[in-house]
């Protein structure tokens, strides 16, 4: 079955590619890293978590292991099928609407540089209207340096290696940016589009949102905690 690819995304490499150019079988490999601890520290335990683009539960599983509640949110069915004992809905992000709130709402995959700046817009929309009166959204920022420092690549313990080869200015403060991921046995390539975000930029996009920073989670501020302003918060 030939998927419906979004504008700008490509992806190559052995089996399902899904249409931001994910593979699911690539990231059926990747390993878990840090994450899981970040987010368990960043809220309160057990919570109830809405991840939105789970993919195929590289976080979600960890976050189950530690108590955690997940509803996972893909737009790819391929993807949810690799997911276990979460509840799964397959639905584009921008326009969810479940009719119900959770403790935290998770935008991971620096989701948020979404190119398209009308597409972050309905990303940040969804947070809002699915984070409960209290609660708080964890929000994934790409790194200060990922569209000049490049290419370069880093090799993982466990014996691939990835690379971020180029970041082509497209226009509109959008780059096209393209991944690869060199595995022993495999080979997956993602091309996608990015708009870079300063502190102040990402900062004016929660506020049209309404969000605001409550924390920066991590040194380098790409793993956010905002929050919604008075009156913003769904009931």
């Amino acid at each position: 079955m030939r998927i419906e690819m979004r504008e700008g995304h490509e992806g190559t490499g052995p089996g399902a590619i899904t249409p931001d150019g994910c593979a699911v079988e690539l990231y059926s490999r990747l390993p878990v890293g840090e994450e899981p601890d970040i987010i368990a520290a960043a809220v309160p335990a057990g919570a109830r978590i809405l991840e939105l683009g789970s993919g195929v539960g590289r976080m979600t599983h960890p976050l189950l292991e530690r108590g955690f509640t997940v509803t996972a949110v893909d737009e790819s069915a391929e993807m949810l099928e690799r997911v276990r004992g979460a509840r799964t809905i397959c639905s584009p992000i921008e326009n969810l609407d479940l009719g119900e709130t959770f403790d935290v709402v998770m935008l991971a995959s620096f989701l948020v540089h979404a190119g398209d700046e009308e597409e972050r817009r309905g990303l940040l929309r969804t947070c809002v209207r699915h984070v409960a009166a209290g609660g708080s959204v964890l929000i994934q920022r790409e790194g200060e340096d990922y569209h000049s420092n490049v290419p370069r690549e880093r090799v993982d313990p466990s014996g691939f290696t990835v690379r971020i080869v180029s970041a082509e200015p497209v226009g509109d403060g959008v780059d096209s940016v393209r991944a690869e991921y060199v595995f022993p046995d495999a080979v997956w390539t993602q091309t996608f589009l990015a708009r870079p975000l300063t502190k102040d930029q990402f900062e004016e996009a929660l506020a049209e949102a309404g969000l605001r920073v409550d924390s920066y989670l991590t040194p380098d501020r790409i793993w956010v905690r905002a929050v919604p302003v008075a009156g913003e918060a769904a009931d």
